[in-house]
């Protein structure tokens, strides 16, 4: 069996959001976004490789983790921009990681505020695709009107256990390769999380926010749809897709290339949705490349 995992770092309020972070010294700042269903220790191992060239601060986005719900209710990706863009003030200019969901709040916080973003790590990021794969559609069904509330009451009767096992199946290439403590850890929280008033909205909420940004992208063709802010981009980015993601296509690198202004694309042969959790030697091998590169101020070549 592998290792004793680490812990999740230590967490506190910033403001009306839960941050977990490093500890103080690297020589420059990092903030990390989940995605959809996630929380700040997703990046927990991530974190661990890179602490001594970042000093990362974790994010729960609104709702999530161990963050309360927003008192307005919004939970879109633009009010999860607000959130993160919120961190960054505080922290200052930083290297901007984000995956799915995070990814796409990432590529929205570094076409509006490019001051504050260093350079942009995402990893299967859910920018809008016409062609969805099976957890996107699903995604779709939970944002649903009505259905979406009865679906979240009816998976409440799900013990822990069967919904954390069945999550991990679809973003982990190789669900045998969780750590029996990162499990656990997964369970005791979501247990934590059933009691709350607030998860089921808080889940329905973000899950209708990034539909609405597939809406906005396809049908409303907006200034401010997420392929435009992504071409707005001027951080030097880096995305990382892994081959066998169950929810986003990595055929939608080619796009990403074509889109953002400075950009290296990575494909993981051995890797689903989420790589950093996956194999967070490999992502952090690449990101302290992009980093390296930032300083020195050498452009991503795209390849």
């Amino acid at each position: 069996m592998a290792a004793e995992p680490i812990p999740h770092w230590p967490g506190r309020m910033v403001g009306s959001v839960h941050v977990r972070s490093t500890p103080d010294g690297a020589p420059e700042q990092a903030v990390f976004v989940h995605g959809l269903a996630g929380a700040a220790t997703n990046w927990t191992d991530l974190m661990d490789e890179l602490k001594d060239v970042v000093t990362g601060h974790a994010i729960d986005l609104p709702g999530a983790g161990h963050s309360p719900a927003p008192e307005d209710g919004d939970y879109s990706v633009a009010a999860h921009a607000r959130a993160v863009i919120g961190l960054l003030e505080r922290t200052g200019p930083a290297h901007l990681f984000g995956n799915s969901l995070g990814g796409a709040v990432a590529v929205r916080v570094a076409a509006e505020r490019p001051r504050l973003v260093r350079s942009l790590t995402l990893i299967s990021p859910a920018l809008p695709d016409l062609l969805p794969r099976y957890g996107p559609v699903r995604v779709a069904a939970a944002a649903t009107p009505r259905l979406g509330e009865w679906v979240a009451d009816k998976l409440r009767l799900v013990p822990a256990e069967q919904r954390i096992n069945a999550s991990f199946a679809m973003v982990w290439a190789n669900v045998g390769a969780v750590h029996p403590v990162r499990l656990r850890d997964a369970v005791e929280e979501l247990r934590r999380r059933d009691d709350l008033p607030y998860a089921g909205a808080a889940m329905i909420g973000s899950a209708r926010g990034i539909v609405a940004e597939y809406f906005a992208e396809y049908f409303r063709r907006g200034a401010d749809s997420l392929w435009r802010c992504a071409a707005r981009v001027q951080a030097p980015t880096l995305i990382i897709h892994g081959r066998h993601d169950r929810l986003v296509r990595p055929a939608m690198a080619a796009k990403a290339a074509r889109t953002f202004q400075q950009v290296r694309l990575v494909l993981l042969p051995r890797a689903g949705h989420v790589a950093m959790m996956e194999m967070p030697s490999v992502v952090a091998a690449e990101a302290r490349r992009l980093i390296g590169e930032t300083r020195l101020g050498n452009a991503p070549l795209t390849g």
